[in-house]
């Protein structure tokens, strides 16, 4: 089992690949390398989201599987879009000398606190405040270009998701933050149910 690093980690001397339907070693320690990653939903009807994901919340399963913890933030986009259409692109870039973008499609679905999978693979990830789900992806099609586009930057060695946002979820009690979930999580930008309590 892969996870991603918590530290940047220098990609000079990674090549791009064919597209392939599995993870070689190869991308797979690309992926581990990165300090972020961004994940992009669409339902059927309604706005694209994407977003950025960072901490260590990414674990590589299989050739052909990766899942991510999904923590608490002000918006549900990617649980609802699921819920209508299982599509879902990852993304990952090189912020150092050599110019790679990965991205990783797939059909994904959402595993909440309350079913049987959970219990299987939450323990992967660390106990954070504010775990509402994780994702399961099952991938498609793997694809490297070129990020020539992307700018060389250093990554800094501080980390806002576990100075400020995991332990702004982390003291809250159950009750404030399910009453976070139902005024912020319940639905979408676009009116989507994201079903965090359930089917209603």
């Amino acid at each position: 089992m892969y996870r991603r690093s918590v530290f940047h980690m220098d990609t000079t001397k990674w090549k791009r690949k064919p597209p392939a339907e599995t993870l070689s070693d190869h991308r797979k320690e690309f992926i581990e390398a990165q300090p972020m990653f961004l994940v992009a939903t669409a339902a059927p009807e309604g706005t694209v989201n994407m977003s950025p994901k960072g901490m260590d919340t990414l674990r590589i399963i299989g050739d052909d599987r990766i899942v991510w913890l999904n923590l608490t933030g002000s918006g549900n986009e990617t649980a609802a879009h699921l819920a209508e259409s299982s599509r879902m692109t990852l993304m990952w870039m090189s912020f150092g000398a050599t110019p790679i973008i990965l991205r990783i499609y797939g059909q994904a679905t959402v595993i909440h606190p309350r079913d049987a999978e959970w219990e299987e693979l939450s323990p992967m990830f660390p106990d954070y405040g504010g775990s509402r789900q994780i994702l399961d992806m099952r991938i498609d099609r793997i694809a490297d270009s070129c990020g020539t586009g992307v700018p060389t930057m250093s990554v800094v060695d501080a980390d806002r998701g576990a100075t400020e946002l995991e332990p702004f979820y982390k003291k809250m009690s159950d009750e404030k933050l399910h009453g976070f979930w139902e005024r912020k999580n319940s639905t979408s930008n676009d009116g989507k149910p994201t079903h965090i309590f359930g089917d209603s």
